[in-house]
């Protein structure tokens, strides 16, 4: 390693100190003050924290934690310095204390999160707050965590908080460059939870994507530090690149990452758990959703909404979800929609705000109700609507350096990320889809359903 980028003890040879062994992931190197911080409420706390929320009513195996995630994003981090340390423009840049603030924050990264977070946060609702902004307050000085960032690790919680959120980090290209590996297209959070959802929902796709050369290949884009350069080339890649030794393990990741989304995020029961979840949060909001909420942990947060959704037309979706009896659980898909079957209604309802797509529910549930064989015990919240959100997924926007030396966008060398990340990739994976109680499906299947979507559609929104 270089003189120039002093030694810290996690970057130390694997093998000369601590560790903690993860599914997957192999051994993370584990020093005293990793230790210390790991310790504190504010991690311990994701141990009781599930990383994929309702795919485990799908995937009985993924059950696996936020805190196990955090582990592996920050074993990825000690990788990717290691990696970049043998990079000179890298090491010439970066000081011991960009290190630091970048190990920290993958640590802490995730301390913010809720039960169920990531769906809850698609709702849009003005008192759900955002998880990374809502970190700092848990590592703040005066705070077990914030303590040990000051008192071990001689760094101020100020600089992970605004590393996190990336307030500043544009001014210092080093800071840049390690901001954009922990959220950006080539990241250690990406490369971590594909893996590890991958491995516990049981299913191969996201772990075909050769890390170790995708972490070998990191290197700095050819303007990276240049004098009067701005610190980042685009948005997205802010100084990072990859040497043409790591296109293929890159296109393996853009692979994986689509599949994931289709076969595991966005399968149909999934979604069908998830916007069971969403509805049910979302009618009960004002007595569901208070501050105290934001610290709850799993089974806090599940008996939480039973409670508020008992004796209401929404105790069939918390009872569905988390409680489940005979004839009850997971809502049944009626129909699919997306950019080649059902056009018209795939453009009308991705993107509304969940607030619309509840109205066009509801005003389906009335037309339902005059409809000829449809029982007389239907009310509004047997039938549920899923849509795409209106934020996309984060695009592969990464340069590759040739063997010229030339700085090209992946998408331009590589055919497979032009056709699944160049092209928005959501349109093809994420659907509108129509839900139901179970004991509807039989019955409902049958009907017309775009056309009566369409109906309902035109009734709620004009």
């Amino acid at each position: 390693m270089p003189t120039s980028l002093p030694d810290l003890p996690e970057l130390a040879p694997p093998g000369g100190g601590g560790l903690v062994r993860l599914p997957g992931s192999g051994d993370v190197p584990f020093t005293p003050r990793v230790r210390a911080l790991i310790d504190t409420p504010a991690l311990q706390r994701l141990r009781h924290v599930s990383q994929l929320g309702v795919a485990s009513r799908v995937y009985p195996g993924a059950t696996h934690t936020r805190f196990e995630h955090t582990l592996g994003v920050y074993g990825n981090a000690v990788r990717c310095l290691r990696s970049l340390a043998r990079v000179e423009a890298f090491a010439a840049a970066a000081t011991a204390h960009d290190a630091e603030v970048f190990l920290c924050a993958a640590l802490l990264h995730d301390v913010g999160h809720w039960p169920f977070c990531h769906p809850m946060e698609d709702l849009k609702l003005p008192n759900v707050p955002d998880h990374e902004r809502r970190a700092a307050a848990r590592f703040a000085p005066g705070t077990p965590a914030g303590e040990v960032l000051e008192r071990d690790w001689q760094v101020d919680p100020a600089e992970v908080a605004a590393f996190l959120t990336g307030d500043g980090a544009e001014d210092r290209p080093a800071r840049a460059l390690l901001r954009g590996l922990l959220d950006g297209p080539i990241d250690v959070d990406k490369m971590d939870y594909l893996e590890r959802d991958s491995l516990h929902a049981g299913v191969p796709y996201g772990r075909n994507f050769d890390k170790e050369r995708l972490i070998a290949s990191l290197t700095v884009h050819p303007d990276f530090g240049a004098a009067g350069a701005p610190a980042t080339r685009s948005p997205t890649n802010r100084g990072c690149a990859l040497t043409n030794k790591g296109r293929t393990a890159a296109e393996l990741l853009v692979f994986a990452r689509y599949v994931m989304f289709a076969e595991v995020y966005w399968h149909h029961t999934v979604r069908a758990a998830t916007a069971m979840l969403l509805r049910a949060v979302y009618n009960r909001r004002a007595e569901f959703i208070t501050p105290d909420l934001f610290d709850a942990i799993d089974g806090e947060f599940e008996q939480r909404l039973l409670s508020v959704c008992e004796g209401t037309d929404d105790a069939r979706l918390a009872a569905g979800l988390f409680r489940p009896a005979a004839g009850e659980g997971i809502y049944k898909r009626l129909a699919e929609f997306g950019p080649h079957e059902g056009a018209e209604v795939f453009r009308r309802l991705s993107g509304r705000p969940y607030a619309q797509l509840a109205a066009v529910a509801e005003a389906l549930a009335v037309l339902l109700k005059r409809t000829a064989n449809v029982p007389a015990d239907l009310v509004p919240t047997d039938i549920l609507l899923d849509a795409p959100p209106a934020h996309r997924e984060v695009q592969f926007q990464v340069d590759v350096i040739g063997a010229d030396g030339a700085a090209r966008p992946l998408a331009d060398v590589s055919p497979v990320t032009r056709t699944l990340a160049a092209e928005q990739f959501d349109d093809h994976v994420k659907r509108v889809r129509l839900y139901c109680h179970p004991r509807l499906r039989d019955v409902l299947k049958p009907l017309d359903w775009r056309s009566k979507l369409s109906e309902a559609a035109d009734a709620a929104l004009g």
